[in-house]
Parts: structure tokens; C-alpha cells; sequence
């Protein structure tokens, strides 16, 4: 048994006894309309608790038309960048800043740690060659904050008048944030994102498009991709958004205990080196909260143990050809499975009756870490006691 939707470029096949799960999603939906409820943004899909905050948070729907207008300035700044010898750039960003771009181009530097000893060598990399780019939707990420001082300072270091390193940094951030302000003061370029759109969600905005298109990719070619699929996305029949969404989320339904909340991807020849990572990011944030959720995890491909032994628990799902047995295979270029894939996860938000938009664990470490490095001013970071020391290692835990 198999159910296949090839339409706007994309192809998405479900095999097994899958189908029948993601047939009755695919039923529900089109009675609740919600393929085109979803693509003219209506927030009150997921329920009343989620409304505002998907009221602020759909914008992603309309980036494949809507990003056409930063082409024109990106391309004279890439000219610009180039012209000035400006070859290696760095994108000081995390989480959903980073992941699309690593994937869109490798000929991008990704500063995405705060490990001193990778962060040193990369601030030791082509420095006199080096454009950063420091991206932060909120524009008071703690460990992007760093990044860009940390460069200033080794821009500094290196030489480099005020001028110069004016040239040499581009921001991209929300209207009004901190880092607009600060940006804005020291003269540096600065790009504005779409404010209505979620950090897990941005991969065509401007928080994926800057960095890939300084780097050289073709951004056109994204765009272009994913705008050929967005038509299909109003559809019940020949939605390839909606079968995926729809296999996710009615897998990952707790039936009788026999739900597949895991969700195994592997790559199969699809040639998109990194995107497993970027759809596990956006997956498990989406999605894990309330007590339900999918568990997204990445092998390297269909021969790895994690993938054939996965477990009766599992959704195995391959990007690019299929993989023997039942299971969920997408393919499709770049651009089109950004959509698709973000689609398809709010649809799987709204089957799992969960709030595919905000991430309540991801903020509340954040202002943990906050509170910790407020508490512990310019003295060092409380370690606490480990529970467990072998050798070298420490193990630190909170006790049961």
C-alpha cells in the first residue's frame, strides 16, 4: 500500500500501513479546511491558547514571494564585499539563524559555539579576507553578542580603521531589537527580517538568504523552487505538504501505545548535505511540548544502525530515493523542501493538538543561562559537584 503526491517540483511517498493513518489526517483536514486556512495564515488552526502567538508567526508562508525584494540589495552587496577582496565569510548565528544557510552553501564559515579554542581558530582564519555576518532575531542572543565582539576585537587587532571594519560586518535582525540599535550606531549594514516570522521558520527569510548569498549561493534559484511548490499548498488533493504533514502527525498519534513518535531520517541520495540537521531542529522544537510530540533523529544514511533496527516506535523517513519496507520517502529541491518541510510541521502540530510555533523549554533555558551569568557577574560560573568523576571525566547532574 502506498500513497505518492508529485506536485510544485516535490515528490512525497508514504508506504505501509502509514497510509491509512495519514488518509484519515488528510480527511479531517479537508473537512477543518485547513490547507487553505493555513496558506492565508488564518492563527486560529491550532486553538485558542495558540492564536496569538501564531498571529505573529505565519509570515514564512509568504517568503517565497516576499524575500524577492531583498535580491537586488543582496546582489550590490555581494558585488560590493567582493570588490573589496572580502572572500571568507563568517555567520556569527545559532539555532535557526545558522542551521539554513550551513545547508545552503558549504562555502560558508559557521560560527555557531562558544567553545574559546574553535572560536579562536576561527577568528584566526583569513581575518584580513573576513566579512561577519552576526545574525539574532531577537538581537540579544548571548553567545551571537560574543561572536561579534570577539570579531570586533580581532578586527581591531588586525589593524583595521574604524572604516574598514564598518565594511566588513553585516547584521541581520528583527525592527527594533538591540542589536538593530547598536548595529544602526556603529554604522554597520543591516538587514531587517520579517518580525512575523520564528527563527525555526527563516530559512528563506532574510536570516537564510544573507549570509548563503555574501557566500555565493544562488538564492534566486531557492526562491524560485519553493514558489513553484507554494500553489500546491492550498490543495487537498495533489498537496505533497499536506500528505507529509499528515504522515508525520498521524504517526507520531499515540494509538493504543502503538503511535511512531520517532521520526528516523536518513539521506538517500538526495544531494541536500545537512538538511536532516535543519529538519531536526525545526521538528523537535515545533513539536515537543504538552507531553507529546515527535523525536526527530538524524542518521547518516539508510545503512546506519539507527536506521533498518530504528524500532516499531519509528517513522523512517529518506530523503531522496526510497528505503525497502514502509515508511515516508521526500525529494525535491532545496528551496521547496524548506517549505515544505515547515508546512508540513504545522500541519503535524495541529494533528498532535500542540502549538507548532512557540518553544517554552528553548526560553526557559535561555533565561536560565541569563540568570546564571547575571548571578555570576565578572567572578566565574558556579560548577556545583559532580555526581560521578572517572579520570579526566565529570559527570554533573541533578540528583534524582
Amino acid at each position: 500500500m502506498s500513497e505518492t503526491v508529485s506536485a510544485g517540483g516535490v515528490s512525497v511517498e508514504v508506504r505501509g500501513t502509514l497510509c491509512q493513518a495519514a488518509r484519515d489526517v488528510i480527511e479531517r483536514a479537508a473537512a477543518d479546511r485547513v490547507p487553505s486556512r493555513l496558506v492565508s495564515k488564518d492563527p486560529t488552526i491550532w486553538g485558542p491558547e495558540a492564536e496569538p502567538e501564531a498571529k505573529i508567526r505565519l509570515g514564512w508562508v509568504d517568503l517565497p514571494a516576499t524575500s524577492r525584494e531583498l535580491l537586488p540589495r543582496l546582489a550590490e552587496l555581494r558585488d560590493r564585499i567582493r570588490d573589496a577582496g572580502l572572500d571568507h565569510v563568517v555567520l556569527a548565528g545559532m539555532g535557526g539563524s545558522s542551521l539554513a544557510p550551513e545547508v545552503i552553501t558549504r562555502g560558508l564559515t559557521v560560527l555557531d559555539t562558544t567553545d574559546p579554542h574553535q572560536v579562536a581558530r576561527t577568528l584566526g582564519d583569513r581575518i584580513d579576507r573576513t566579512v561577519v555576518v552576526v545574525a539574532s532575531k531577537s538581537g540579544s542572543t548571548i553567545e551571537t553578542d560574543s561572536h561579534r565582539r570577539a570579531y570586533e576585537q580581532a578586527f581591531r587587532d588586525a589593524g583595521f580603521s574604524a572604516a574598514e571594519i564598518r565594511r566588513r560586518v553585516v547584521v541581520v535582525t528583527d525592527p527594533g531589537s538591540p542589536l538593530e540599535a547598536y548595529a544602526t550606531g556603529a554604522g554597520y549594514e543591516v538587514v531587517l527580517a520579517d518580525p512575523n516570522v520564528g527563527g525555526r521558520y527563516s530559512a528563506l527569510s532574510a536570516f537564510g538568504l544573507v549570509p548563503s548569498a555574501l557566500a555565493g549561493a544562488d538564492v534566486t534559484e531557492l526562491l524560485d523552487a519553493a514558489a513553484e511548490l507554494a500553489p500546491t499548498l492550498a490543495l487537498v488533493d495533489d498537496n505533497p505538504g499536506l500528505l507529509l504533514g499528515a504522515a508525520l502527525g498521524g504517526a507520531g498519534r499515540d494509538v493504543d501505545g502503538a503511535g511512531q513518535d520517532k521520526v528516523v531520517i536518513a539521506d538517500n541520495g538526495s544531494g541536500l548535505l545537512g538538511f536532516g540537521d535543519w529538519a531536526e531542529q525545526l521538528i523537535a522544537e515545533s513539536t515537543g511540548k504538552e507531553g507529546r510530540g515527535l523525536l526527530p533523529v538524524v542518521v547518516e544514511d539508510t545503512s546506519a544502525p539507527g536506521f533498518a533496527g530504528a524500532g516499531p516506535d519509528a517513522h523512517l523517513v529518506t530523503l531522496g530515493a526510497a528505503a525497502p519496507g514502509d515508511g515516508t520517502t521526500v525529494a525535491g529541491p532545496l528551496g521547496a523542501q524548506f517549505l515544505l518541510w515547515e508546512y508540513a510541521t504545522a500541519v503535524a502540530g495541529w494533528v498532535l493538538g500542540i502549538n507548532p510555533f512557540d518553544q517554552p523549554n528553548v526560553q526557559e533555558s535561555k533565561d536560565n543561562t541569563k540568570a546564571l551569568l547575571e548571578r555570576a557577574g565578572d567572578g566565574p560560573l558556579p560548577e556545583g559537584e559532580p555526581v560521578f568523576v572517572d579520570d579526566a571525566v565529570a559527570v554533573y547532574a541533578d540528583p534524582l
